[in-house]
């Protein structure tokens, strides 16, 4: 699971972009927004494989399917691995739209200590530097010709590794910068070989105040420690 994240480092995914050779061009509409405390729904950054172009745009992190004739209730913010090929949500952006979306981090909550008490984590890569997390989007058209199409994605989870399984046993695809561009082309079937847990060593992990609880708390210290005896608000 994946509900909550952080992005506030785009020069530098930008910077790993071209470092690794990963061409892009940016959406005409695109705007960057740092966020600390990013939801369900919001509007995100992502690097679209589309039709052989790598585009970077924004999308609203929440699938809604190309063949969907109202707006859908339930709008998915994360894709299981195990799932992808049987299930009518996900299997036609497999080996068709995949996409990478970058965070500096993610959230997530674990009752390990007190069942009555969730604790949030903040993940992070161990080297500091951002994550690029597999996804896949769709672009549906809203009723009635004069409305623009809206672009939306959803993040592939798989199970935890050992840094992440005392927190939660799912986590989600953190791609390394040399797999990149083999996963954005997704009509390479192989590509499915990178939908697999982080090795251990690639992801750091602190507890952070419970403030983050509340998606109105916005503020940088969102990803600050706090010790586990410390007093993290409600």
């Amino acid at each position: 699971m994946c509900g909550r994240f952080a992005f506030f480092e785009l020069l530098r995914f930008l910077d790993e972009l071209r470092e690794g050779g990963v061409p892009f061009i940016r959406d005409e509409h695109y705007h960057f927004m740092p966020g600390y405390n990013v939801a369900p729904r919001s509007t995100i950054t992502v690097l679209l494989g589309d039709e052989g172009r790598n585009v970077l745009a924004n999308a609203q992190w929440g699938l809604i399917p190309h063949w969907a004739e109202s707006m859908p209730k339930v709008r998915p913010v994360n894709a299981r691995t195990e799932g992808l090929a049987g299930r009518r949500y996900f299997r036609h952006m497999l080996n068709r739209r995949h996409c990478i979306i970058p965070v500096s981090g993610f959230y997530e909550w674990s009752d390990q200590r007190n069942a009555s008490v969730k604790s949030p984590w903040y993940i992070h890569r161990a080297n500091e530097r951002p994550m690029a997390l597999a996804g896949l989007w769709d672009r549906w058209q809203p009723p009635g010709e004069e409305r623009p199409p809206l672009t939306s994605c959803t993040i592939i989870t798989t199970a935890a590794n050992p840094d992440m399984r005392p927190i939660h046993q799912r986590m989600p695809v953190i791609l390394e910068p040399e797999t990149w561009q083999e996963w954005l082309d997704a009509g390479d079937s192989s590509a499915a070989r990178l939908l697999r847990p982080a090795e251990a060593g690639v992801i750091g992990l602190h507890r952070v105040s419970r403030r983050i609880n509340n998606p109105q708390y916005i503020r940088k210290d969102c990803i600050a420690p706090v010790g586990e005896d410390e007093e993290t608000g409600a």
